[in-house]
This record gives C-alpha cells, structure tokens and sequence, in this order.
C-alpha cells in the first residue's frame, strides 16, 4: 500500500489517498490514539469513490471513530471498463429511456461487477489490517450485492449495513441465504429502479437471525440523515 496524499480536515480526521497495485483508494481514519474498528464504504454499479455522498458518509463514518476505507474496484471510477460493460451501459441507457425491462441487462452488467470488485476488495481489506492504526473488528456498509458475496466468503466481516436500492444479481440473492452476520437494511419505500417486494424478500431471504430493516418514505437519494446515527448505533453494538 502506497499513500499518495493525505490532509488533515476539520473535524481531525485524517484522509489519505492511496493506491494498492492498480487498486486506488481512500482512507480516513479517527483523531485518535487507539486502533479503530473499520468499515468498509462501498459504492453500486461503477460509481466513483469520489461521489460526494460516499464521501460524506465515510467522513461521518470517521467522526464517529472509526476508519473508513473505500475503492474504485475494477470497471469503477476512472478505471477502465471492458468493451462488454461499455456496451451494456449504452444498451442499459436505451433500455432505460424507451422504457423497456431492464432486470436482464443489469444481470449481465452487474453480476461482473461483483465477480471483479469482491477480490481487490479483500485485498485492501488485507493491505489495511496491516496498518497500526487499525484494530479491527470490520463492518461493512453500502452496496448490496457486494456486500452479500464479501459477507458468505470473508469471515472478518463481522456486520454490515445495505442500502436496498441497487440492483441484486441473482447469484448474490441466492448467496443471501448464507449470511449470518447481523445486518441492517436501509430501504426507501418509493425508490425509483428496485420495487420494494423485491427488497423485502431479499430481506426475508437472509439467513442471519439478528437482522433490522429501516423503511422510510422518498426515493432513491432521499435516505433520512437520522440514519447515519442510526446506523453508528447498529456499529457500535457489534464492532466496539
């Protein structure tokens, strides 16, 4: 792990970029002296780790005194993209704007997606851990299916909060039976792009015995800030 910049901000917590081989990151991390519990700040579908809302929330994340940690995987961010995924986002486009279904154009847009980024995943979580200042447990927070496949195959993963607003391959809704951390999902009732039976069965589908679901009123963008202190009330009971 390379640190390539770092800026003290005005709450105290450090933000340094880095890059790890080709994987490029971002770490922030408490105004403290002791080693903090980590959370993964994961983002849907090829978003880049520089979208202002993930930011956000990985420095509110960070204030609460704990580090936060996200990437650009491969085919997010500025990283390139195959000829395949460029092709379907323009037909995900067309699809989109002339109103036709789209669940098999996300299945085969998405389903790739979780198949690269779970391992480049593993390995910052890998890259991290190593470092003094991080002391472990590990939460996880933000996209779904990621989330579900980095939940059944990497054990240090001890809890973990979705947001049920992306798309869920079906591979991942079949692997949400495996999952027996505890779990938080966030669902907004009147989102957009994923009808709500389809989150509220994946949640019925989780095969964890201590899991939480949050709905509220609004669509896509419209999670209520009381959530985030939610959220860190969710973290602190399983990773402090």
């Amino acid at each position: 792990m390379h640190f390539t910049s770092e800026q003290r901000l005005d709450d105290g917590v450090l933000e340094r970029e880095f890059t790890l081989g080709e994987i490029p990151g971002t770490l922030w991390t408490p105004d403290s002296t002791a080693p903090a519990p980590l959370i993964l700040i994961a983002h849907n579908n090829g978003l880049p780790k520089a979208q202002p809302r993930l930011v956000a929330r990985a420095r509110a994340t960070a204030s609460a005194g704990y580090a936060a940690v996200t990437i650009d995987a491969a085919g997010c961010g500025d990283r390139p993209r195959s000829a395949a995924d460029v092709q379907l986002r323009a037909h995900l486009g067309r699809a989109m704007r002339a109103g036709e279904p789209t669940d098999e154009i996300f299945e085969s847009l998405v389903g790739p997606l979780v198949e690269n980024a779970a391992p480049e995943w593993r390995t910052t979580l890998d890259a991290v851990l190593a470092l003094p200042e991080i002391g472990g447990p590990v939460g996880y927070s933000g996209w779904t299916a990621l989330g579900i496949r980095l939940a059944v195959t990497d054990p240090r993963i001890t809890a973990a909060g979705f947001f049920a607003g992306g798309f869920v391959p079906r591979a991942q809704r079949e692997e949400a039976k495996q999952v027996t951390i505890p779990l938080l999902l966030l669902l907004q009732w009147d989102d957009e792009g994923n009808p709500r039976q389809r989150a509220l069965d994946l949640f019925d589908a989780f095969g964890t015995k201590e899991k939480t679901l949050h709905a509220n009123l609004g669509g896509h963008t419209g999670t209520p800030w009381f959530e985030a202190e939610d959220a860190f009330r969710f973290y602190g009971r399983h990773l402090k």
